[in-house]
């Protein structure tokens, strides 16, 4: 009887330990003040053993207080959720042997080459979280690269968070500032939410608001991003597809490309729904970090350039002010590996895009294009209920020549030649291994929409006029298959004659004036 009672107290006191473990990791929490971190010194290792404490207990809630804290790379591990109260910033510490140099992880990726460097890093982890109030100061500003020979965004620079090949990942309501490069990078993650965040990030080259590369189930939702590089990006800089994703309600800010599907694009692009966004010009003050244009060059730009394949994209509900080119899109066939062992990609696929309800004015005159290559044609693109108000202005017969453009770079905002435009579509390169990017061409011999090598491309209730005369045409379609175009209105202030060159099947209004040039 004795052994029996004592077996009952053994078992009993073992159930009881194990439901205060469990409720500890859903309830605990775990102060780094208690882990010995102080907003004087560089608290790496007491938050980072916070965290461990946490780890080891089944998981729980790390709570960075109201000050300043400095840190080097910090790890999240499984069913943790860092929690950054109203008031606390987590800043980067201003020393590199902060933060070890991560080399390759088993996911490989483009941006790999130079080792992965972070603030907030985590690999293989699942049910996290950072969450909060608090402020995340990358403290970017006029840092460099520490890997030699690696240049641009593989140089070894932390980004703020990275998440690599993760699970079921939650970021809510932090503020994210001055990265040294990405401000947040989702690598081949899955089961994704980012909602309410606020990001400013004009410290440094390469500077991107969120970059969702390779990601499956992603949604970021009811935020504010503005950064120097590009906004909101989705990547595939290895062979996973970013497939089901959703952006909606966000206001997003750009130096270079707002919101920008590519420019990477090995793993394609699947099942994409981008909604109910404003497109507007920075707030940020003092000189830009990138040579690009003052009100960013793009606004909506979807990309295949490295192989992969795009289909089912969706576009509505944007508001777009100030930026230079509305709408990109481009299939290419730049053809870079992402890994030097691959195989070098065959060309892309793009198709079944839809793009309705726009609203652009007080954009530049670059023009919105939509562009495959002759070996290539972008198949299945359909835009409805667009309006687009650019500036106008230019002087009719001031040209762009080939000799004004030859060796500059396309991110030179200085050499953009705001003033000219080019003569002839005949005169717009190919350019199926350049960098893809409107820079690249300036100022269309269109000023509304540019279309060349698709198969079906069907616009209906299109409005494209200009704030003061334009030369231009509004519409220039070249060796599209099948062109619909119903409900254009091309304003008052500009010429509105179509010209078509090789469009063999075309379904217009009656009272649209068309030409055709041979």
């Amino acid at each position: 009887m004795k052994r029996q009672f004592l077996l009952f107290i053994f078992i009993t006191c073992a159930v009881v330990t194990n439901v205060q473990s469990a409720n500890q990791s859903i309830n605990g929490t775990y102060n780094i003040l208690n882990y010995g971190a102080d907003t004087l010194n560089v608290c790496t290792q007491a938050i980072n053993n916070a965290i461990e404490s946490a780890y080891r207990n089944g998981g729980g809630k790390v709570i960075i207080p109201a000050g300043r804290f400095r840190s080097g790379t910090i790890f999240l591990k499984d069913n943790i959720e860092l929690h950054l109260s109203g008031g606390a910033i987590l800043e980067a510490s201003d020393d590199y042997s902060d933060f070890p140099l991560i080399p390759p992880t088993t996911y490989r990726s483009l941006k790999d080459a130079g080792g992965w460097s972070a603030l907030i890093y985590a690999e293989k982890a699942n049910h996290i979280s950072i969450t909060g109030k608090g402020t995340i100061d990358g403290k970017g500003k006029g840092r460099k690269g520490r890997v030699q020979g690696v240049a641009g965004d593989c140089n070894g620079r932390p980004r703020n968070i990275l998440l690599i090949s993760c699970k079921n990942v939650s970021v809510s309501g932090v503020t994210m500032l001055n990265s040294t490069i990405w401000n947040q990078h989702y690598l081949d993650c899955e089961d994704v939410t980012v909602t309410d965040i606020r990001v400013f990030n004009h410290a440094n080259g390469n500077n991107d608001g969120i970059d969702i590369d390779g990601c499956r189930r992603f949604i970021l939702s009811d935020s504010v991003i503005d950064s120097d590089d590009d906004g909101i990006v989705l990547k595939s800089t290895g062979i996973a597809p970013c497939e089901d994703i959703v952006i909606t309600d966000c206001i997003v800010s750009s130096f270079a490309n707002a919101i920008k599907c590519g420019t990477e694009s090995t793993g394609g692009f699947r099942n994409i729904l981008i909604s109910d966004c404003i497109v507007k010009p920075s707030r940020s003050e003092g000189e830009r970090v990138i040579k690009s244009t003052p009100t960013g060059i793009t606004a909506i730009s979807l990309e295949v350039v490295d192989g992969g394949v795009m289909e089912g994209v969706t576009v509505n509900n944007i508001l777009i002010e100030g930026t230079e080119c509305p709408l990109y899109i481009r299939l290419a066939n730049r053809g870079r590996k992402h890994i030097s062992s691959a195989p070098i990609p065959p060309i892309g696929v793009m198709r079944n895009i839809q793009i309705s309800n726009i609203t652009a004015y007080g954009t530049g005159n670059f023009c919105s294009s939509i562009t495959g290559i002759p070996e290539r044609k972008i198949e299945n693109i359909y835009l409805n209920n667009i309006r687009f108000v650019n500036k106008g202005g230019l002087a009719k017969g001031n040209f762009l020549t080939k000799e004004l453009v030859e060796g500059v770079r396309h991110d030179m905002a200085k050499s953009m030649y705001p003033d000219k435009y080019w003569a002839s579509f005949k005169d717009i390169i190919e350019d199926e291994k350049g960098y893809p990017q409107p820079t690249v061409w300036r100022n269309l011999p269109s000023y509304g929409l540019f279309i060349r090598n698709v198969e079906t491309l069907e616009l209906s209730n299109g409005t494209f006029t200009s704030e003061k005369p334009e030369p231009r045409n509004p519409i220039i379609a070249v060796n599209v298959d099948k062109l619909y175009l119903h409900q254009i209105n091309a304003g008052q202030n500009s010429s509105s004659e179509v010209l078509l060159h090789k469009v063999p099947d075309i379904d217009a209004d009656p009272s649209l004036k068309v030409r055709i040039e041979k």
